[in-house]
């Protein structure tokens, strides 16, 4: 079987970042998120992380679960697309001085 083509891109990353943003600001968790939008919470990870195209409908749903409008998802991605990723930060690991 032939591997799908990925529809990660920076749009989704910056559409991830967007919903994620706004969603830390009303203080909700992706489990709380995904409750009221109707979503599961594994999916609202996902499209923070990135790695679903949501269609229209979820969109709708994202929004009316976080109380914006579509609009304002949208001008923070547009917002979010135009800056650099974001580096995860990893803590910093001691090392053995034995090697």
């Amino acid at each position: 079987m032939p591997d799908r083509p990925s529809t990660h891109s920076s749009q989704h990353d910056a559409f991830g970042r967007a919903v994620r943003e706004t969603r830390a600001r009303r203080g909700l968790s992706q489990e709380a998120l995904g409750y009221v939008a109707g979503l599961h919470r594994n999916y609202v990870g996902a499209i923070e992380r990135g790695e679903i195209n949501p269609t229209f409908r979820v969109i709708l749903k994202l929004a009316a679960g976080l109380r914006v409008e579509v609009s304002e998802l949208v001008r923070l991605t547009e917002k979010r697309h135009q800056e650099p990723p974001v580096p995860i930060a990893l803590p910093d690991v001691q090392r053995d001085p034995r090697r």
